[in-house]
């Protein structure tokens, strides 16, 4: 069996830089304010990282050997907030966040690029390891694009520090990466930082 992870620590960082684009965004919201849905309809922040917490221990709990989607999951209760009042609801939604996580991080930590052709089920729907891998990470970025939007809409644009490149920014942060998009085939020029986890830029 090899060892070779090479695929896997690329779903690694790809899935760490969703999880820190996350927290960057709630970390801009109050107690008050990450609970707080845009309307009736929608979810608060609070919610969504209690559902993605959810999915993340029902889908990587025993990934290799049991359903994704376990029998003690209960997802409709994942969008019901029933957290405590201030900052120890804070503390509840972020104790279900980073336990989320931490069974995600066990299970990949146990996997090698040899068992990405491997057969798990989710729902009995029967994927190869490396699709469920992408379908969860897809699932992870729809969810942290609702977190980084509400948080957005809520800090208000007086509060709000941007998570990516800022407008009007590109071409310093191409700099500060090393870039330079004139370089024959596009190349980074020496020194460019690379491999480390970061919050997504477009």
């Amino acid at each position: 069996m090899s060892a070779d992870r090479t695929v896997i620590e690329g779903f690694e960082r790809e899935y760490a830089s969703v999880r820190i684009g996350c927290e960057r965004a709630v970390t801009q919201l109050d107690a008050s304010q990450l609970r707080r849905a845009l309307d009736p309809e929608t979810n608060s922040a609070a919610v969504i990282m209690k559902h993605m917490a959810g999915n993340l221990r029902s889908r990587f709990t025993n990934f290799l050997e049991e359903d994704g989607e376990k029998p003690w999951r209960g997802r409709d209760a994942e969008f019901v907030d029933d957290f405590p009042a201030g900052d120890a609801g804070r503390a509840a939604v972020l104790t279900l966040w980073n336990d989320g996580w931490q069974v995600l991080a066990d299970a990949l930590a146990r996997l090698t690029d040899d068992d990405l052709p491997r057969t798990v089920r989710i729902r009995g729907e029967p994927h190869t390891v490396v699709r469920a891998l992408a379908r969860s990470l897809a699932h992870a970025a729809y969810h942290q694009g609702q977190i980084v939007l509400i948080a957005r809409t809520l800090a208000g644009p007086e509060h709000w520090k941007t998570l990516t490149i800022a407008r009007g920014k590109s071409d310093e942060h191409n700099r500060s990466m090393g870039y330079d998009p004139a370089a024959p085939r596009g190349g980074a020029a020496p020194g460019a930082r690379g491999g480390a986890a970061s919050s997504p830029s477009g």
